[in-house]
């Protein structure tokens, strides 16, 4: 397997990837819209134990749409939205996809989730189970 790498913006937050991570995951999420700036956000539900870390990260403790805590990660110097933790989901790093270096290792989207907060001008291609709330997975 080819290294898997990313970081933030500036460079100043590094990670490398043991493994590719198993699901990608579509977020429409209003607090995924806040915070990536955009209109959903593209996770990589990725194990701990897989991400190799360099820099410090700043976070922000989150109580997302569903009510669950989230804390969410960034670079502290340039802003790039790292990723963040779901305390229900212990053992797990919720990364975002735009922070790899080459997204051509990405396979295809898994699911869509908090597709009721869906932006209207928003139509993906892919053909991913659609849930309007988080799916209990």
């Amino acid at each position: 397997m080819e290294e898997i790498s990313g970081g933030c913006l500036c460079g100043a937050v590094r990670y490398r990837l043991k493994a590719l991570p198993p699901k990608i995951s579509v977020c429409h999420c209003t607090h995924c819209q806040k915070s990536s700036g955009s209109a959903f956000s593209v996770n990589l539900l990725t194990p701990e134990a897989d991400i190799e870390l360099s820099g410090d990260m700043a976070v922000y403790e989150d109580r997302g749409d569903s009510g669950n805590i989230l804390k969410r990660y960034f670079c502290p110097r340039c802003g790039s939205p790292m990723g963040s933790h779901n305390l229900l989901r212990p053992g797990m790093f919720i990364l975002r996809a735009g922070t790899l270096d080459d997204t051509r290792v990405l396979q295809r989207v898994a699911l869509q989730c908090w597709t009721r907060s869906r932006q209207p001008w928003v139509k993906l291609t892919c053909d991913a189970p659609e849930f309007s709330q988080a799916p209990k997975i």
